[in-house]
């Protein structure tokens, strides 16, 4: 799950190796070649211990391979990964602590350029990434966005937004940017940074519960931000912004967070260890919980969705110890499968012929 969750990564249990009904995790000699479909889950690791990792599920070979980054580059990946997006033919994994953007090749996972964000001799600690006309923008906790061309992967700049900024969204040209604040606690940041993507300027800062974290745009001009609240008087809350006026039409208690767009639904993880779906159209919560089963999630950490088959994805981070896992759904909520990951799997990316 994107989000700050430093209070986590310092709970290290120890955990069972033996996982119920898991795909056998076994790198065979072919476990560095190329791969048509399949899923990369970017593992966080713990906070400081150097142990991030990027795990392969191949879905043609339905084989595991936990650590691929590792096994084709000889170098893990670096301190607390928190984001993983796929743009062209290449994969671009954020590392927080170790304040890099680690650029792959997505088909054989082979390092193409590891990007250094550093201001001096100061770690930037990037965050999160999206994409707009073949520029990659990346949040970073020294309350920047910087402006990466995906061919050249230089950064021509970098845009001044709040304090600690996380995810983003793009909707009718600009860029909506979630400042968080995470990092002041408690005196959290409560502001949206607008971004007009032309002119690569700031040119609205709007007012939302404290602790903004997530944004997604759905196909009707709306602009969805999950703030966390202050984990304790101020709850969670679900703000909707008019991306054509850019004013906040409506602010509300929510329980939910890790927040996940495809298609018309929402996807969050709730208190409950639920995978709530709210309906952009309807504009209503259309299930408490999407999994139907009975199916027990430890610890939900983050949620991916299938856009070609409606599978859903839930990594989990059991104990935070030394072992995760990803918990495959069919579109009705059914559970398919299970398959062993690293530490922390906070978040998963689709690898499409």
């Amino acid at each position: 799950m994107k989000q700050l969750k430093l209070h986590y990564l310092f709970v290290a249990l120890v955990l069972s190796l033996a996982l119920a009904s898991c795909h056998t995790d076994n790198p065979a000699p072919n476990a560095t070649v190329s791969v048509t479909t399949g899923l990369y889950v970017l593992n966080q690791g713990l906070f400081n211990s150097n142990n991030a990792s990027l795990s392969l599920y191949d879905l043609g070979t339905k084989q595991v391979i936990t650590d691929r980054f590792n096994l084709v580059n000889g170098r893990g990946l670096g301190d607390t990964g928190n984001d993983m997006e796929t743009y062209g033919s290449k994969t671009y994994i954020v590392m927080n602590v170790s304040s890099t953007v680690e650029v792959i090749n997505t088909k054989t996972s082979k390092s193409i350029a590891q990007i250094k964000f550093i201001n001096g001799a100061s770690p930037r600690q990037p965050r999160n990434i999206v994409f707009y006309k073949n520029n990659a923008y990346i949040t970073s906790y020294d309350g920047t966005v910087a402006v990466m061309d995906t061919a050249a992967l230089t950064v021509s700049k970098y845009i001044a937004v709040g304090n600690d900024p996380e995810q983003m969204a793009i909707s009718n040209g600009k860029l909506y940017v979630a400042n968080s604040g995470g990092l002041n606690y408690p005196n959290y940041d409560k502001t949206v940074s607008v971004i007009d993507l032309t002119t690569q300027a700031v040119v609205k800062t709007l007012t939302v519960v404290v602790n903004p974290q997530n944004v997604a745009a759905d196909a009707y001009g709306n602009v969805y931000v999950l703030s966390a609240g202050d984990y304790g008087t101020t709850p969670s809350s679900l703000a909707i912004i008019d991306a054509s006026t850019d004013v906040v039409k409506s602010q509300t208690n929510f329980d939910g967070s890790g927040m996940t767009l495809q298609g018309d639904n929402l996807f969050f993880i709730t208190s409950a260890k639920a995978i709530k779906v709210f309906n952009t159209k309807s504009q209503t919560v259309t299930s408490a919980n999407f999994i139907t089963d009975g199916t027990v999630i430890t610890t939900p950490y983050c949620v991916a969705v299938d856009s070609y088959t409606g599978e859903v994805f839930v990594g989990d981070a059991k104990g935070y110890g030394s072992v995760g896992a990803v918990v495959a759904f069919d579109r009705n909520g059914v559970k398919e499968y299970t398959f062993a990951t690293g530490p922390l799997p906070c978040k998963i990316a689709f690898i499409k012929n």
